[in-house]
């Protein structure tokens, strides 16, 4: 068989994706996405350029596909806003047609990253980074608001010169209602999520914007607030977009980039879900697969590249989700508000939408994930900020570019400022019957050489949590010579796989210079909290040896 049709085969979807089906769980998380994505999704079209029917034909039809095919059994796609950040020059430049050829040439560059096994890659992209990207572009969607916020008509293809010119022209005639409204459910939307998480405050304070709109038009004779405008109702024939061929190559690149945000997105949002939820564990090249086969559907709709919503992910989970049920529920409710209430979706005001995504990029920033990592080391606060500062300034491409440059600068530059040859004595080298004694305990040591940062820290520690049959692992932190904040959250992640599965984890030796980094991301501080950090390895190992006894003699003691 073909190499690249037999890899197709295994990354086809199974009997066993829907056997944790629940209908109950599933059937409630899939209302509670829809009932948050439906705002989003019309949002986010209408940012797009395309308009809010590409946006809700995008979240029924790449939802469903990317449900079925998808890598993640909880993953919700859909339109998203780094997406529309991507897409609004193509809409300039090409019109509607050129941004469905993009995402037919994206669906397609998808399929071969899939079939090429690209998938795992992600892992090597630094936690600053991913931060940093995810800051920036939740500036770019909130300045992208801004004319609908203030009620002004501007065009720009950069984001900046967009905010400024309907900066200015508000300035120039001022009108209260559309900044109010926009304010006003930003502001209640923030509030209702730290108050009551999940309740779909979105869809509510639209709801009623649109029927005091609706109720001001009837008394005053006229509109108050601009609307989305006349969108059809259900689904439109599938059908292939004109070809812009003179402007193939543009496009071509420009799917490149459509691609590279999907692949990125889609996998950093299936890493979230995995966190998330108990016994969740993504297959990469398959997601690929999933959001490919999405992206050549969505556009035969005439609705725009898709990725996965972290946002919408995080809600799905959240609502108790087993399965991919959920995800295609919440696509098929979608589908019936479209096809029975598609009048009244068209008399939503865009002040009001723009309010909702100004709430979701401000709820996008996480200081609690920001703040760790900017104390952490200055070369991982170099490289958030500077990915920040790209993503806003330049396309999100090469944003990336610039993060991984940065933080390959500051890894490498730590890691020659740290290496040095040290004599090992002999009383340090390995000792067979001593190590063999352990493992008859169900103990074993691993001894941690070298640099712990973004490039080395994922293959080494995740077969580490694979280790199997042992009670207690102690960790040998005294040859460690360097440790970023990506290394140190992959270690927090390990334990906390090892623990899961009844696995006590000890560390001994570790470097007064290394402890900082470990405090700001939790490991040291939970560790200490456990009684599970030791100066040397000889006083580790006792301790192990005691726990180790006590379990045995009482296997339903706490792995702690």
């Amino acid at each position: 068989m073909n190499p690249a049709l037999a890899r197709l085969r295994q990354l086809a979807p199974r009997r066993t994706d829907w056997t944790q089906a629940d209908l109950r769980h599933d059937l409630t998380a899939g209302v509670m996405v829809a009932l948050v994505a439906l705002p989003l999704a019309l949002g986010f079209g209408v940012s797009s350029g395309v308009g809010a029917g590409a946006g809700i034909v995008t979240a029924v039809v790449a939802g469903a596909v990317a449900a079925v095919f998808g890598g993640s059994h909880v993953q919700v796609s859909g339109p998203t806003g780094a997406m529309t950040v991507v897409l609004i020059p193509i809409v300039a430049a090409h019109g509607a047609d050129g941004v469905l050829v993009v995402g037919l040439l994206a669906g397609l560059m998808l399929l071969v990253l899939a079939v090429t096994g690209a998938g795992r890659a992600i892992r090597y992209v630094p936690v600053p980074v991913i931060e940093g990207f995810t800051a920036g572009i939740a500036v770019i969607i909130a300045l992208q608001q801004l004319p609908a916020a203030l009620g002004v008509d501007v065009h720009a293809e950069r984001i900046l010169t967009l905010a400024a010119d309907a900066v200015r022209a508000w300035l120039e005639a001022p009108t209260w209602a559309p900044p109010a409204t926009a304010l006003g459910v930003a502001v209640a939307i923030v509030a209702m999520s730290r108050v009551r998480a999940g309740f779909p405050a979105a869809l509510v304070l639209v709801v009623a914007a649109t029927l005091g709109n609706a109720l001001v038009a009837d008394r005053s004779g006229g509109t108050a607030l601009a609307t989305i405008g006349e969108i059809p109702p259900g689904l439109p024939a599938p059908h292939l977009p004109a070809v812009p061929w003179g402007d193939l190559d543009t496009l071509v690149l420009a799917a490149v980039a459509v691609a590279a945000l999907g692949a990125l997105e889609s996998l950093l949002s299936a890493t979230v879900a995995d966190a998330m939820s108990v016994g969740q564990r993504h297959d990469p090249d398959r997601e690929l697969l999933g959001q490919g086969l999405a992206n050549l559907a969505s556009p035969l709709f005439g609705g725009i590249p898709a990725t996965a919503a972290i946002a919408r992910t995080a809600v799905n989970v959240r609502s108790g989700a087993r399965s991919r049920l959920a995800a295609l529920t919440h696509a098929v409710l979608l589908l019936v508000v479209v096809l029975v209430a598609a009048r009244w979706v068209g008399r939503i005001p865009l002040a009001a939408l723009a309010g909702v995504l100004i709430a979701t990029a401000v709820q996008m920033v996480r200081v609690s994930s920001l703040a760790p990592l900017l104390r952490a080391t200055r070369g991982d606060a170099a490289t958030l900020v500077l990915t920040a500062v790209a993503t806003v300034a330049l396309d999100l491409v090469q944003a990336v570019l610039v993060g991984l440059a940065v933080a390959g600068f500051f890894a490498l530059r730590h890691t020659a400022a740290t290496a040095r040859l040290e004599e090992v004595p002999l009383d340090e080298s390995d000792h067979l019957d001593e190590e063999r004694r352990l493992l008859d305990e169900q103990i074993v040591a691993y001894r941690l050489d070298g640099p712990l940062f973004f490039a080395a820290a994922h293959d080494f520690l995740l077969e580490l949590a694979e280790v199997s049959r042992v009670r207690v692992v102690v960790l040998r932190m005294s040859h460690l010579t360097a440790v970023d904040a990506t290394g140190a959250h992959v270690l927090a992640d390990t334990i906390g796989r090892l623990e899961q599965r009844g696995v006590t984890v000890l560390l001994s030796g570790t470097r007064p210079e290394h402890v900082a980094v470990l405090e700001q991301l939790g490991v040291h501080r939970q560790l200490a909290h456990e009684r599970h950090l030791f100066a040397t390895t000889p006083e580790a190992i006792e301790h192990a040896r005691l726990h180790a006894a006590r379990v045995a003699h009482d296997p339903g003691l706490s792995p702690r």
